[in-house]
């Protein structure tokens, strides 16, 4: 039998009751523009005398490949929906993930300032001349080299699958859909010459803190 899941009525959202429970887990919202004032200010102003490199045999055997720009920015539309969906649907997923994301993210930082990275995969030039590697051309002058390992990239794939895996309301089919997609942005970002397998692997103990704090099974009603 389907557990119904109450949904919380928006409409009825007044800045006066945003401490009740149904609208308090907006409140963390707020993490958003927190950790963005604090991955610019590890990113432009904090000093760095050293960056480690991030390198291993397997990315010399990985070649560039534009069509992964595809998956890589498709992260951004993955990470917003699921938002968007479990406000709208789904608040206990809601709140797990943005927890998750609170705490591997704000993780990520510390790890950033104490031992920073940088990655030099990039293609000096591109064998193929097409949109794709033009616009990746671009996104290479505006994104840095620098604080790659953990991927922030793969953490956050990772937290989006987990809410789709704990969510009742989604199907198998679908949630298998989020499991391919979490999939292709975490190779992509290796194709994409943006990650060494290094920050792939990094991430995964950070990701399985996560789970253990907030997607237990155990934890299931």
């Amino acid at each position: 039998m389907t557990i119904p899941i109450p949904q919380v009525d928006y409409r009825k959202l007044r800045l006066s009751n945003l401490n009740t429970k149904p609208y308090a887990h907006l409140k963390l919202l707020l993490y958003w523009p927190l950790y963005g004032l604090l991955f610019l200010f590890v990113e432009r102003f904090y000093p760095v005398d050293h960056y480690t490199v991030m390198h291993c045999a397997l990315d010399d055997l990985i070649p560039f490949c534009e069509w992964f720009l595809i998956p890589y920015l498709f992260w951004f539309v993955y990470l917003i929906g699921m938002h968007l969906y479990t406000l709208l649907y789904d608040v206990d997923s809601f709140t797990r993930m943005i927890k998750y994301i609170m705490l591997t993210y704000t993780a990520t930082i510390l790890i950033y300032l104490i031992f920073p990275t940088c990655q030099q995969l990039r293609p000096v030039a591109f064998e193929r001349d097409n949109f794709l590697t033009r616009f990746i051309a671009g996104f290479y002058r505006f994104d840095t080299n620098t604080n790659v390992c953990p991927s922030l990239h793969v953490i956050g794939s990772l937290a989006v699958m987990e809410a789709a895996l704990w969510c009742r309301r989604l199907s198998k089919p679908c949630k298998v859909g989020f499991v391919v997609a979490a999939c292709l942005i975490c190779i992509s970002t290796v194709f994409m010459k943006q990650h060494s397998v290094l920050d792939i692997l990094a991430a995964i103990p950070i990701c399985a803190l996560g789970h253990i704090l907030f997607f237990r099974k155990s934890e299931r009603c």
